[in-house]
């Protein structure tokens, strides 16, 4: 009666992870529970969570190596993995969102998330061309588009892109604070980059020391258009998503990324902790630091349980016309087809 916060399946976004192919579900031996997907697969993924009520799905294609390039040059492809799976996803579930990220690193022989030159990052190069793949991800039937590349001046570059191709509507939810950390190992080896990476990341992505360098890159996003924030890592930056909501009064989301996501898995499996009531706990904990929703793969493994209003100790039962129409939801009206829109 007293609880101050609370989650519910409407906090939660399912990332997926997609291969060439069909009929593929590919475990990821880093993450316990994880599968890469087929296209298909991916496709029966969104019908699930449309039936428990996960109101958006974050696509991340693991593209054939032959096509990675030096400059990503398939993510420019209309037809490639990225923008097949959103077309194949919308046409069989449209009420379901679909979030797709322009960072280059899938699409690169480098495993960087731009255009490497000389051993450097060009940035200005990079951002024109996210942005022109922020259009044909747009073209393709996707709600938000979601930059995780934190290359300099890209919000208002994708903004503007989207404005001009007619696709107003669409949303961006902008990686504001996307920090130099060691907890995206799994992931990388989830989209096959983690043996292509040349050098690291430091110089673009946010030394994790700097909470003010996180603000002031999150407030330029804010300048140039975001709908949206995001702070990943998740749960080492709980500080981040509180300021941010504090700072700037918008919807704010956390990323419990591969590395979060592994770690309790792995204790859970040795028997050191309770993994339930960790992940559950943990989950809370974005909310309780002011976050509007939640990036989790732990989405996908709480099953049925996900139409659930959860607490660290309890998990009860309730109806789809119970559930609140109000707080997240709210929030994650963008993430939804307008027909949608409460």
């Amino acid at each position: 009666m007293v609880q101050e916060n609370r989650l519910t399946v409407d906090d939660l976004i399912w990332p997926i992870f997609v291969v060439p192919g069909s009929g593929i579900v590919e475990p990821i031996d880093a993450m316990p529970g994880v599968n890469r997907m087929s296209i298909d697969k991916a496709v029966e993924a969104a019908r699930q969570a449309a039936d428990l009520g996960i109101p958006a799905l974050a696509t991340f294609p693991n593209v054939d190596i032959s096509l990675r390039d030096d400059t990503g040059s398939n993510s420019l492809a209309a037809n490639n993995l990225i923008n097949e799976t959103t077309r194949a996803i919308k046409k069989a579930v449209p009420n379901i969102g679909v979030i797709t990220d322009v960072a280059l690193d899938p699409f690169t022989s480098h495993g960087h998330d731009g255009i490497l030159r000389d051993g450097e990052i060009v940035n200005d190069e990079t951002v024109a061309q996210i942005a022109r793949a922020a259009v044909m991800q747009a073209d393709a039937g996707a709600d938000i588009i979601a930059p995780s590349d934190m290359m300099d001046g890209r919000i208002g570059a994708i903004r503007h892109a989207l404005d001009a191709a007619g696709h107003q509507n669409v949303g961006i939810m902008a990686y504001a604070t996307k920090f130099a950390s060691a907890f995206y190992g799994p992931y990388r080896e989830a989209i096959g980059t983690s043996g292509l990476l040349k050098g690291d990341k430091k110089t673009y992505y946010i030394d994790p020391a700097n909470g003010t360098e996180a603000m002031r890159d999150a407030a330029l996003d804010v300048e140039e258009g975001a709908d949206m924030l995001m702070v990943k890592p998740g749960l080492p930056y709980l500080d981040i998503c509180w300021r941010m909501k504090e700072s700037f009064g918008l919807p704010v989301f956390a990323y419990q990324v591969s590395g979060e996501y592994s770690q309790i898995k792995a204790a859970a499996a040795n028997g050191w902790i309770d993994g339930e009531r960790v992940m559950l706990e943990t989950l809370l904990a974005f909310k309780r630091a002011g976050c509007d929703g939640i990036l989790s793969y732990f989405s996908r493994g709480r099953g049925t349980d996900l139409g659930q209003t959860v607490t660290p100790g309890s998990a009860e039962q309730i109806t789809n016309v119970e559930r609140s129409q109000a707080g997240a939801r709210k929030t994650l009206t963008r993430l939804r087809p307008a027909s949608l829109a409460l």
